[in-house]
């Protein structure tokens, strides 16, 4: 059994050392890299929305949304999840520092995401029938499943390239993969649906995919990885390598299948319950809560998942690393969080319209969950991390099953409002139990230095969340836009407390020493001037 850890060291401003300053500082560039890229694909991604809803029309763009929905399905059920444990057996497999085991890990992972990738194709062939009655109720359509095939054949073999990629933490080619496959695709997407219209929307779908296989194969190639180590492995071996990466990959695939299935039974119960309406103001206060959280998470996890892996066995240092990445993510999601709950109105306004006022409310509590959401989140990866896969199924399926009765009960009692109240009251749910679990499984608690930002954190979000119930709208107004600049050079200061710097790119670090966030001395700018 594990050695249990009492408390993991706290990492104070004064008294972090160089290593510790430098792990600081691997997460922050990492996130910049990752969170840089993520910005350059939504905005390449709003070109191609706009483009193909301009090109196409209500009746096509939904046509088009419908293809990417069978594509994405198909993708996760035929990827078994494969691309997420790959990531995990890569990063394990990195951490013997054995060049053998690497590279047996690297070919099952090929050779498991190509015959995935061929299986999924063959199947949506054979049953391109049925897909098209169940989607368009007509067959007509059943020749463009066919064809989108391609498309999802393309995308899992990409996928166990992005997957290897990541695995050995080469985040800045993880940034460009996503930048370079998304905007190439787009040049190539537009013009297809330019010049054929409707027809031209499953081949503009398949060179999205074309291009990201491209990019992901052009960058995984520059890895040093032993080709010989293929004629040497028995068939023993592979079906070993292959079974640890399967097994681990139904995990995360019945773990998108519950959150899909969650968020599906939300929306039919607000549908049977309130509406067609109601079901769109959810919908859009929801996407809307977890779109800045979200973002920050995606940037974070990127190099945070592999990280910690190889040190899963390692429970001090793990529990370090999920101490650094929580305390990232509050700093980071919270002056975003506040800043969402004051301008929630204007937010909802300038991403749909003025009819859409009554997410608002929705929206509120949604943010709410998104804060915990930060804090639960790094916990939940040391369940992954260590292989814990009836676990981390069964986490999942109590989440589910949570945040469904809750949805039920407290759309019946509070209406439309109820389902922001569920979300909130599921992800209090999800933070209790994973830390119950992580503090049995590693020995996690919560460094002092932790505990004190998340007091700072949510109490200022609280603040000013119950201000919109209890003062007038301008004061809280006030109130909130006063919490989000505190908290912006609250987190500013600390960030810039836990780098060296050489570890500030010096144009920022003029800027924050001129506007007095970071102490001329520390900046390294008294020589200078």
């Amino acid at each position: 059994m594990p050695t249990l850890v009492t408390e993991t060291p706290s990492i104070s401003t004064e008294d972090a050392t160089p290593e510790k300053k430098g792990t600081y500082g691997q997460i922050l560039k990492s996130s910049a890299l990752v969170g840089g890229s993520q910005i350059m694909n939504i905005a390449i991604g709003v070109v191609r929305t706009k483009a193909m809803a301009v090109l196409l029309g209500p009746s096509g763009f939904g046509l088009f949304g419908l293809y990417s929905s069978v594509s994405s399905l198909a993708q996760t059920l035929a990827g078994m999840g494969v691309n997420s444990s790959g990531v995990r057996q890569i990063a394990a497999a990195v951490s013997t520092q054995d060049g053998i085991t690497i590279a047996k890990t690297v070919l099952v992972l090929r050779r498991v995401s190509i015959l995935l990738g061929l299986l999924g194709s063959a199947l949506m062939i054979l049953f391109s029938r049925q897909i098209s009655v169940l989607t368009f109720a007509t067959d007509k359509h059943s020749g463009a499943v066919c064809w989108l095939s391609i498309a999802v054949f393309l995308t899992l073999v990409s996928a166990s390239q992005t997957a290897l990629i990541q695995g050995m933490r080469r985040i800045a080619d993880l940034a460009k993969i996503q930048v370079l496959g998304a905007l190439f695709g787009t040049l190539c997407a537009i013009p297809l649906v330019y010049f054929f219209g409707e027809r031209g929307v499953v081949p503009s779908l398949i060179c999205v995919a074309a291009m990201t296989i491209a990019t992901s194969w052009w960058y995984s190639q520059k890895l040093e990885v032993a080709s010989s180590v293929a004629s040497s492995m028995t068939s023993a071996q592979i079906r070993h390598e292959a079974g640890a990466l399967l097994k681990l990959g139904l995990a995360f695939m019945i773990s998108s299948l519950i959150t899909l299935g969650v968020a599906y039974a939300i929306r039919i119960t607000i549908l049977h319950r309130i509406g067609f309406e109601a079901t769109g103001l959810y919908q859009s206060a929801w996407t809307l809560g977890g779109l800045y959280v979200g973002f920050i998470l995606q940037a974070m996890g990127a190099d945070f998942y592999p990280r910690l892996t190889s040190s899963a066995d390692d429970n001090t240092e793990c529990n370090r690393l999920v101490n650094e990445q929580a305390q990232v993510g509050l700093l980071l999601a919270s002056p975003g969080v506040i800043a969402s709950l004051t301008l929630a109105p204007l937010i909802v306004a300038l991403f749909y319209s003025v009819k859409f006022a009554p997410a608002v409310d929705i929206l509120r509590w949604i943010c709410l969950g998104t804060m915990l959401q930060v804090i639960s989140w790094p916990m939940g990866f040391v369940i992954v991390a260590k292989a814990k896969r009836g676990l981390f199924i069964a986490c999942e399926v109590a989440w589910g099953v949570v945040s469904i009765a809750l949805a039920w009960a407290c759309i019946a009692k509070f209406g439309l409002v109820g389902a922001g109240i569920a979300y909130f009251g599921s992800y209090i749910f999800h933070t209790l139990m994973l830390y119950a679990i992580v503090s049995r499984l590693s020995g996690f608690r919560c460094s002092k230095d932790n505990v004190f930002t998340g007091m700072i954190s949510l109490s200022l979000v609280a603040i000013v969340f119950c201000g919109f119930f209890v003062i007038p709208l301008i004061y809280s107004v006030g109130l909130g836009v006063a919490a989000t600049i505190f908290h912006s050079i609250y987190s500013v200061r600390k960030l810039t407390s836990f780098l060296t710097p050489e570890q500030i790119p010096a144009p920022i670090r003029q800027l924050l020493t001129t506007v007095g966030l970071v102490a001329r001395n520390k900046a390294g700018l008294a020589e200078a001037s």
